[in-house]
């Protein structure tokens, strides 16, 4: 065939790197000289099957650079997940525009979709060359030590929890902070990062990876409020009873479900709000705040680990390398090798593609409510360079004269 065209989309929910990504692809596809064109699908696959798509090779390399350190997803993206028929359409597409090499951004997902494009194309005796390349927040995808967009996620849920933390201790209560994360803890196991001194909050985490009970809970907040005098508590939006049911139904009166029938979890403060109201009720502490942190920890600008973005960059330019080079279809992993340092592989798509990644046991403290050492050693590097500090007055009491 010979055209020299290859496409780029982005998938799922946007990052504070994802764009590096992007530019990674564009710019290190141009240094080869059998690529004639790069092309850039506009809201994911949705655009690949609408066939809007923007020719990233007459973008300046300044232009590019400025969109990389820029959080979200450039190109746009979409939550459709492809079943088979969109697959078809999508390699229809592929095929009419010539495309020979095919890079996908994204999760889970996005990584079945990039499988099932790549089996078309071989059944179809098509010369095709799919590549995904890895992004979530969750950390969820196998195969990765982590993923791109969620050491940036991670900083920021630290931060935030520091400074909820601070804010907690100048005025005592009860504090619940609710981090996304359907089934993989990572980022609410993030928010312990942001400790300083052994009273600091977060003094309670709870992880998809444990059942949820609601009277250990409140027991725990009881036990916490009594010892500190206040309480900062980190959950995942994906916490679970016994049966696998989201708390955020047992507790919700009406629940709201997107278009593939799950339980709406992000983008809603229902249950910060339910867990509020549980603890007002049951143990009577008055001063009790919730906060969702939704959106905000996905793209936040001004939070970004320069890992993070190095590394995004660098599985951006890896799958142009292995798909120019590797003679093979694939999903490229970030591999530790080091502390720190990282490599990075292909790996089957059957391998990754609708297999999640949960916390490992060894990163969950055996109460089930905190995190290990292990885990911080895992996380702290993945954080960058320029983290906050906190500090406190040291005691130094005046003696009373007024006996009250």
């Amino acid at each position: 065939m010979g055209s020299g065209k290859i496409l780029v989309a982005q998938g799922g929910g946007p990052t504070a790197v994802i764009n590096q990504s992007l530019v990674g692809v564009a710019l290190e596809a141009r240094r080869f000289r059998e690529v004639t064109r790069v092309y850039g699908a506009q809201f994911g696959v949705r655009g690949i099957v609408n066939e809007d798509f923007l020719d990233l090779t007459q973008e300046t390399s300044n232009n590019l650079e400025l969109v990389a350190a820029t959080p979200a997803s450039a190109l746009g993206s979409t939550r459709d997940k492809p079943d088979l028929k969109y697959c078809e359409e999508i390699f229809k597409v592929l095929r009419a525009h010539e495309i020979e090499h095919f890079f996908y951004i994204g999760g889970n997902d996005s990584s079945d979709t990039v499988r099932i494009v790549s089996e078309q194309a071989r059944a179809a005796g098509y010369p095709l060359r799919a590549i995904h390349i890895p992004k979530t927040i969750d950390n969820d995808l196998v195969g990765n030590d982590h993923t791109p967009g969620f050491p940036s996620a991670a900083r920021f849920v630290a931060q935030a929890f520091a400074g909820a933390n601070l804010d907690n201790a100048s005025l005592p209560g009860v504090y619940v902070g609710v981090v996304m994360g359907r089934h993989a803890g990572f980022l609410t196991a993030a928010s312990a990062l942001g400790k300083k001194f052994p009273d600091d909050g977060p003094h309670l985490i709870y992880l998809p990876e444990r059942v949820f009970s609601l009277d250990s809970f409140l027991a725990d907040v009881k036990a916490m409020y009594e010892q500190h005098g206040r309480c900062v508590i980190a959950v995942s939006e994906g916490i679970h009873d016994a049966s696998g049911e989201p708390i955020a139904t047992l507790l919700a009166k009406e629940v709201e479900r997107d278009a593939h029938g799950n339980v709406q979890l992000s983008g809603t403060g229902a249950l910060a709000d339910l867990l509020c109201d549980e603890i007002r009720a049951k143990l009577g502490i008055k001063r009790v705040r919730g906060d969702t942190f939704g959106y905000l920890q996905r793209s936040f600008i001004g939070c970004v680990s320069d890992v993070d973005q190095r590394e995004a960059r660098e599985v951006g330019e890896k799958a142009v390398q292995f798909a120019m080079w590797g003679g093979r279809d694939g999903s490229v992993a970030i591999r530790r090798t080091g502390f720190y340092s990282v490599d990075y592989d292909l790996l089957p798509l059957a391998a990754v593609a609708g297999k999640t990644r949960t916390m490992e046991d060894e990163f969950i403290a055996a109460s089930g409510t905190d995190i290990t050492d292990a885990f911080r050693l895992y996380l702290r590097p993945l954080l960058g360079s320029g983290m906050p500090d906190a500090f406190r007055l040291r005691p130094a009491p005046v003696p009373k004269i007024l006996k009250r």
